[in-house]
């Protein structure tokens, strides 16, 4: 059974495990949120799970807007071509293909080989700690458990027509699907924005020229920008 589509369009929302504790229901609602974006792996990435988030948020009040999956994010196969780069775009396919059966309407994707990188926190406005990254003192990133580290995270430094070529080879293939499931693609920027990291270029979503290029490659409805206000910050230009 397809659920019905839940409404596109911006939204505030809170990124909530999709286990939560009738605490964390209770607390988003005092705070006045009507939405949440949850996200999960490959052990648990399925229609039936997702369908089933959806029911246990709706039932508090609380609607799912949209569902990431770490699995397919972030994944070096695609971004590199490695040996199981293709079963990682059949597996966002279907991603996609579940979340439009369960009438979530957004994922996200990002297009980094070696994940993201940070430094030392930082103290910033009102005395907060913040995440930082300070390229001289950076040694390596990081993506669901699983570390890169310099000088070369892949064993070579990779070009930046390596870099496009598998992004428009990737893209050009789940767009379709995306649009078939009424599910809409927001592309995460290069988390730092830097022009290189670990022999990996940084040259699609570290700049408002890469964007524009990559989305007019996509040439889809379905796929746009994923607006994280650190990243651009720290992209100055974004």
């Amino acid at each position: 059974m397809t659920l019905p589509t839940i409404e596109p369009g911006l939204k505030i929302a809170a990124q909530m495990s999709p286990e939560p504790s009738e605490d964390d229901l209770k607390f988003v609602k005092q705070m006045g949120i009507d939405y949440a974006v949850l996200w999960t792996d490959a052990s648990k990435s399925s229609y039936e799970y997702y369908a089933s988030r959806r029911k246990l948020f709706a039932d508090h009040g609380i609607t799912v807007y949209g569902f990431g999956n770490r699995d397919v994010h972030n994944q070096d196969a695609i971004v590199l071509n490695l040996e199981n780069r293709n079963a990682k775009v059949e597996q966002y396919k279907q991603h996609l293909r579940d979340l439009g059966k369960a009438g979530i309407p957004y994922t996200t994707y990002a297009h980094m080989a070696n994940g993201i990188w940070s430094t030392e926190r930082e103290t910033t406005r009102g005395g907060a700690s913040a995440r930082a990254f300070d390229r001289a003192k950076s040694e390596k990133g990081h993506w669901a458990g699983t570390y890169y580290p310099t000088p070369y995270s892949h064993g070579r430094a990779y070009t930046q027509e390596e870099i496009w070529d598998n992004f428009t080879r990737f893209i050009q293939e789940v767009a379709p699907v995306a649009e078939e499931a009424g599910v809409k693609i927001g592309i995460h920027p290069d988390d730092p924005p830097e022009p290189e990291l670990a022999g990996i270029p940084r040259c699609i979503f570290s700049s408002y020229d890469g964007y524009r290029r990559a989305l007019e490659i996509a040439d889809s409805p379905n796929v746009g920008i994923c607006f994280c206000v650190g990243c651009w910050l720290k992209g100055g230009s974004l």
